[in-house]
């Protein structure tokens, strides 16, 4: 949700998502922030979001929440699991939510949850952070030097 409009990090998501684009076909929306929320509870802006979120998604999307409950993994693992997610051949959907978090519609939907750290990351870092991550996933899996362990 919300576009990324702080310089340093809409820089680094460019750079990772041109790197990217040479191991998969990869697209980033952004979704517009709400406007005019002051009046509405995180609950009312967390349904809207929502709606607007899941209008995005086709029904054969596998949709994979960033959530900071969801399951962490090394660099390692989580190259594997990329492996085997793309190897059932259905287009993956990672999600990143607004400040709030996600409505229960967008739980309801989601396929599973994963978690980058432990911390809480603005929704804009978290962007660049999961792309890097799904970057070094493709190195990981072709071998390359970029992780080194």
């Amino acid at each position: 949700m919300g576009k990324t409009d702080v310089s340093w990090v809409r820089e680094g998501l460019a750079l990772y998502t041109a790197r990217l684009a040479h191991y998969v076909p990869f697209t980033l929306t952004e979704l517009p922030e709400l406007k005019h929320v002051s009046a509405l509870s995180r609950e009312q802006i967390k349904e809207k979001e929502g709606a607007l979120l899941l209008a995005q998604l086709r029904p054969a999307d596998e949709v994979i929440l960033l959530d900071e409950h969801g399951r962490q993994r090394r660099s390692v693992e989580f190259a594997g699991w990329i492996q085997e997610k793309m190897n059932r051949g259905r287009d993956l959907v990672f999600v990143v939510g607004g400040a709030y978090g996600f409505s229960d519609a967008v739980y309801a939907r989601a396929d599973g949850k994963i978690s980058l750290s432990p911390m809480t990351f603005s929704h804009q870092m978290v962007r660049t952070f999961f792309v890097e991550q799904l970057y070094r996933a493709f190195t990981i899996l072709r071998g390359e030097p970029y992780h080194n362990e």
